[in-house]
């Protein structure tokens, strides 16, 4: 087995990984292309070391579908500790301030209307955004001061799932470039106290959801019986979210040379801004239709 792990692979597809606490998202990839013998992954979104959960990794042809699933909506599940802030915003980081104030359950759930739909929010000082072509994570290790500017985030739903004295849980379901540790440090703050993200869980992205997820024992054990390939979901399950364009087999010649073509037929689209081609349930590229025609923007080989 060790001897077919060396030897990389063209494969491709999704592995939906239940990433495991304290594991870097780099090092997730490294470990799920491993254990496929992958020529070529990447992942899907960064999580946090300290975070659980879903965590999207394209193999082979299925990485150039990536920005897809980045731009999906994403839940989490999160517990908010009250009454310690800290520098990374989560329980790893040194402590910043304390309080004796613990909100109760009706004032919780009074501010949360403030933190839904289109808001302002500041990414923490420890994200890997870039500051002057530096990550800002490095930065604030090397002990500069960092304070990244305010940006807009969609914030579809904030729901208390579990309160209490110490600490309370929520789900939230959000957009792209949401930092569920800055919104537990502004929530907090809102109700005149501090705390942190003690535990985050991505429970969903895009498509994907804990239900789809596998761990890496499971991988580990298929990898064992070479069943590794039984965990792979294909390369379309990442496009799901979008309009399908269901190409003939002159269309997708053209198509899979990137070509534009015209689309004829009763339900044709005259325009998608995006959406993807395929030709008897395979996928052919990404793209747009514009003025009746499929401009391809990314086209796959499977």
């Amino acid at each position: 087995m060790s001897q077919q792990k060396s030897k990389k692979r063209p494969i491709s597809g999704w592995v939906v990984l239940n990433k495991p606490y304290d594991f870097t998202s780099t090092q997730a990839v490294g470990k799920v292309r491993w254990l496929f013998a992958a020529a070529k992954a990447g992942h899907a979104g960064t999580l946090d070391p300290l975070a659980t959960g879903i965590l999207p990794i394209a193999l082979g042809e299925a990485t150039k579908a990536v920005p897809q699933i980045q731009d999906g909506t994403k839940i989490y599940r999160f517990g908010l500790s009250w009454g310690r802030s800290t520098t990374t915003d989560d329980a790893e980081g040194e402590t910043l301030a304390t309080s004796g104030i613990r909100p109760d359950r009706a004032a919780v759930e009074a501010i949360l209307p403030r933190f839904t739909g289109t808001i302002m929010q500041r990414p923490p000082a420890y994200s890997a955004i870039k500051v002057d072509g530096e990550r800002a994570y490095d930065l604030a290790r090397a002990g500069e001061s960092v304070e990244l500017a305010e940006r807009p985030i969609d914030v579809d739903a904030i729901v208390l799932k579990d309160h209490g004295p110490e600490i309370s849980i929520f789900e939230v379901t959000c957009g792209k470039g949401t930092y569920v540790r800055s919104l537990a440090r502004d929530m907090a703050l809102a109700l005149g106290t501090v705390g942190h993200v003690a535990s985050l869980h991505r429970a969903a992205v895009g498509p994907f959801s804990d239900a789809d997820a596998v761990t890496l024992e499971q991988i580990e054990a298929a990898a064992e019986g070479d069943a590794r390939d039984g965990l792979i979901t294909p390369v379309a399950a990442g496009l799901a979210g979008l309009p399908e364009i269901r190409l003939d087999a002159g269309q997708a010649t053209a198509v899979s040379h990137g070509n534009a073509v015209l689309l004829t037929g009763a339900g044709a689209p005259l325009r998608e801004d995006e959406c993807w081609a395929s030709f008897k349930g395979k996928v052919l590229a990404t793209g747009a239709v514009e003025f009746g025609q499929f401009k391809p923007r990314r086209v796959f080989n499977l």
